[in-house]
Order: C-alpha cells, then sequence, then structure tokens
C-alpha cells in the first residue's frame, strides 16, 4: 500500500499570508503586487508544475518578477517561518509506515523540492528521502496527470494507494483514478486521519 501525504496544513500549519507579509518586508512590493508579478499560472502555478525544472532557474524567475535579489537561504527562512510543525500528523505518518509506503507530495516548484530536507526538517526521521514536490513529477495537483507519475513512480495500483490533502479539488482528481481519498479539514485531528487510513488498510489486507 502507497500513503500519500500533502504537506501544508497537513503535516503543517503554513501561514501563507505570514509569508507574503515577510516578502512585503523584503521586496517593498504589498500582498496583491505579489500576486500580479509572481503568484499566479504563469509564475508559482507553472512552476509548480516543473517549469523551471531546477531551483537555480525558480529563484532567478522569481527575482526578475520581483525586482528583487533574495538569495536561497532567505527564501528558504521566509518559507520556513510560516510552517510550524504538526506533530501529532508526524505521528500519524509513522504509523502509515508500518502499513506500507509513505510519500509526501506538495504543491511546489523546484527550490523547495530541492530544499525539503531543510524546510521541512522534522519530515526527514519518518519520510526519508520520499519528500516531494509536484515540480518533480512534471505536474501539479489537482492535475490527475501528477497522481499517475507518483502511482508509475512507487508501482502502485490506485486501489491500494491512500491520499490525504486540504483541498477538495486536490482529492478529487486523486479519486478520478480510483485512489482512496480523505480531505482533511479545518476540524479534522490526527485521530481522524490515522482512524481513516487504518480503516483502509484493514479493508485491503
Amino acid at each position: 500500500m502507497l500513503f500519500i501525504f500533502d504537506m501544508d496544513n497537513v503535516l503543517y500549519e503554513y501561514n501563507w499570508r505570514a509569508r507574503m507579509h515577510g516578502l512585503t518586508d523584503l521586496t517593498g512590493w504589498d500582498f496583491h503586487e505579489l500576486r500580479r508579478r509572481w503568484w499566479h499560472d504563469e509564475g508559482e502555478w507553472q512552476a509548480e508544475a516543473g517549469n523551471p525544472p531546477t531551483g537555480e532557474e525558480y529563484l532567478a524567475r522569481v527575482n526578475d518578477a520581483l525586482e528583487s535579489s533574495i538569495d536561497v537561504a532567505t527564501w528558504l527562512d521566509n518559507r520556513r517561518a510560516a510552517m510550524t510543525v504538526w506533530s501529532e500528523m508526524v505521528e500519524v505518518a509513522k504509523k502509515a509506515s508500518s502499513l506500507g509506503t509513505i510519500t509526501v507530495l506538495t504543491n511546489n516548484g523546484a527550490l523547495i523540492g530541492e530544499q525539503l530536507p531543510t524546510v521541512s526538517h522534522e519530515l526527514v526521521p519518518v519520510f526519508g528521502e520520499h519528500l516531494f514536490a509536484t515540480a518533480h513529477y512534471g505536474a501539479r495537483k489537482p492535475d490527475p496527470t501528477v497522481f499517475s507519475r507518483v502511482l508509475e513512480t512507487y508501482n502502485a495500483s490506485p486501489e491500494e494507494t491512500f491520499f490525504i490533502d486540504d483541498m477538495p479539488d486536490n482529492i478529487r482528481g486523486a479519486e478520478s483514478l480510483g485512489i482512496t481519498g480523505m480531505w482533511f479539514g479545518p476540524n479534522h485531528t490526527a485521530d481522524d486521519a490515522w482512524q481513516a487510513m487504518s480503516t483502509f488498510a484493514a479493508k485491503k489486507s
């Protein structure tokens, strides 16, 4: 069995607004201007689908769009400052690893993808090298293509795969292939997640 975990707002609380405030301090652009310059289909969303393919190119494009000179360490520090680990959910992932293979799939570009062991270092003892951004697969959630490529990578069938994410659209993308999905909403707990995963595993055993 394969268990796919989203990262932001599943394994970590992610305060995107705090990240934008940090970038405002770094660039001078307000939230709306940051969105206009980078957070759109031809900027961040394209990057999350693997274009550009490397972290170096990603940061070059960001700096060009924002007319800035942010370095890698500063970009990572700003991203990390918006994240708070949910230890209870990391423990759920650890328990799920006893049932099958676990992996992370987060909508992010190549730079964060390359630096996930640093940005999300709490996950390394549990997930090992199985930390991936969608840029690695060349498609972003909710596109079913990204889920198909994860299945191919792990030689897993949809019927034997469980996916947890905080975005309903992403769940629907996975379920369109036959993957079992769980929407992890604001009122859900680690106990809810574990119950869903253990029930799924019991039905497959």
